[in-house]
């Protein structure tokens, strides 16, 4: 059964790509991918490292001890999709939508961690979940802040040149 979840989730990843990737923000989604691949990665490391977590199912067993595709593809999607829905945002809407991925992502998690073998808690709660997801949404979110002020500088920057 975690197999074809597994496989599920990485094929809704793929399939997901394309349509993320398109339009005129399509530098600063490649970048928000990208961020939040690495910072989660990072974050998951610590969380495996520390034995927080284990991945009983995961792809490439031999090589990650954390599930890459949960790194490398669906959160960083779920970041991605979250910022094109809170860009133009203020601090109020921001936290509240936030809130609709933090939540279910930690309900989601507390339900497979109950009914599969996707991943075990050992030191972790939902709770837990709720702060890393909200963390690294903020952090990925501030990102995207510092890079549209820095464009917003070099734009006028440009402009004062000519």
């Amino acid at each position: 059964m975690e197999k074809k979840l597994l496989n599920l989730l990485t094929v809704l990843c793929l399939v997901s790509l394309p349509f993320l990737f398109k339009g005129t923000k399509m530098r600063e989604n490649l970048l928000i991918f990208f961020s939040k691949g690495v910072l989660a990665t990072l974050v998951d490391a610590y969380v495996v490292g520390t034995k927080k977590v284990e991945y009983p199912a995961r792809p490439f067993r031999k090589i990650f001890k954390t599930n890459i595709i949960y790194d490398m593809l669906f959160f960083p999607i779920l970041s991605v999709i979250w910022v094109k829905l809170s860009y133009n945002d203020d601090l109020w809407k921001i936290l509240l939508k936030s809130l609709l991925f933090s939540v279910p992502m930690s309900i989601g998690q507390w339900y497979f961690e109950r009914n599969s073998r996707l991943f075990k808690w050992k030191k972790w709660s939902p709770f837990h979940t709720f702060g890393s997801v909200s963390f690294t949404l903020f952090t990925i979110r501030g990102f995207v802040g510092l890079i549209k002020e820095l464009d917003k500088i070099k734009d006028n920057h440009n402009i004062s040149e000519y």
